[in-house]
């Protein structure tokens, strides 16, 4: 088993940043999520981890070692990437089996562990076939195989689920998170999706433009984001963020306006989750013409535009309205969110 440690790590191209003063300790065991858009840095300080990239300044340190100029085979990690990495001309077994013959582990454990590997994943009835004659799940089950019969101290995770379609995501996904805790392994787990690291992770670290923006429980992140950034990235629909003046704690902006909040007057972002806000018949915090209505089975997301955003509410699923209908929308103080209009920075209460 294995606690990381990540000591004001950065890496550096020339002028270009690509993280910086990434400083975290990962406990031993636990699933961290490392979350944010295509070049925000979480898979290079995940190559950073793994030896595939140099470290330019700070130190990477593994079960108390230091691991800077370690080549990656000495790390004691396993990884599975985005592409499967698979060898066509062997077949399932063996794809698995791998890893054992190249670490020389004994051949008469090799059997009992690629048996036991496969079981976790299900996959004992395509052990015979090549890669080609299985679907993309099975692809990336045989990946996670593979990874599993290392027995590593981490496992590394780059976007594992990209190339599935969406049913094969929740499936696959709910199996890595049941065989994470089964192996009780430190799992690292690079994606850019947010349910994703909603639904896996113990921790999330938001990251943009190569800096941690917030690093907290999935529940932390979602009912405190620490700035707008992250509140527009992590929630389903993102957060409603609206700009517009305070004074004596109402907030107002085109076609809305809340009260009994505490804030300094002046120019403040408001926001608010679709789901605490709710539509209601007479006049509302903020009243305009519905944008779309979208139903969701469960739900009726309905949208209007107020303080110049595009603002999603959550409705009961028999809700209906036509697009140019007004709808009122309550939007109480308890459910606000208020963020610095210059900075983005969360202002707490």
């Amino acid at each position: 088993m294995a606690e990381i440690q990540l000591k004001n790590v950065g890496k550096r191209w020339g002028s270009f940043v690509g993280v910086q003063n990434f400083d975290l300790t990962i406990a031993d065991q636990e699933f961290l999520v490392l979350l944010g858009p295509s070049g925000c840095g979480k898979t290079t300080t995940m190559r950073m981890i793994a030896g595939l990239e140099d470290v330019t300044e700070g130190d990477i340190i593994i079960d108390g070692e230091r691991v800077n100029d370690l080549e990656p085979k000495d790390r004691d990690i396993s990884m599975v990437f985005q592409s499967y990495g698979l060898y066509p001309n062997m077949n399932v077994y063996d794809n698995i089996r791998f890893p054992l013959k190249v670490r020389k582990v004994p051949t008469a454990e090799h059997d009992e562990r690629v048996m036991r590997a496969a079981a976790m994943v299900e996959l004992e009835p395509f052990l015979h076939r090549k890669p080609a004659e299985l679907s993309g799940g099975q692809r990336q089950r045989v990946a996670l195989a593979r990874a599993i019969v290392r027995e590593p101290n981490v496992f590394l995770m780059d976007e594992p689920l990209s190339n599935l379609d969406a049913k094969l995501r929740v499936s696959t996904r709910a199996q890595i998170k049941n065989l994470s805790h089964e192996l009780k392994v430190t799992t690292i787990y690079v994606t850019h999706d947010q349910i994703e690291a909603m639904t896996l992770a113990d921790r999330v670290v938001v990251m943009k433009q190569g800096v941690v923006q917030q690093v907290g429980t999935p529940t932390d992140i979602y009912d405190a984001p620490a700035n707008t950034f992250v509140a527009s990235f992590i929630g389903s629909p993102a957060m409603n963020l609206v700009e517009g003046e305070m004074k004596g704690g109402v907030f107002n902006a085109d076609g809305i306006s809340v009260g009994g909040l505490t804030a300094p007057d002046g120019p403040i972002t408001l926001g608010f989750r679709a789901e605490d806000a709710s539509v209601v018949v007479s006049k509302g915090d903020a009243n305009a013409p519905a944008y779309t209505m979208e139903l969701l089975g469960d739900a009726t997301m309905v949208a209007i535009r107020i303080g110049g955003a595009l603002v999603n509410v959550k409705a009961s699923k028999d809700y209906r309205t036509e697009i140019g209908a007004p709808v009122a929308v309550s939007i109480p103080a308890e459910i606000c969110h208020l963020f610095r209009s210059d900075t983005g920075e969360r202002l707490e209460a």
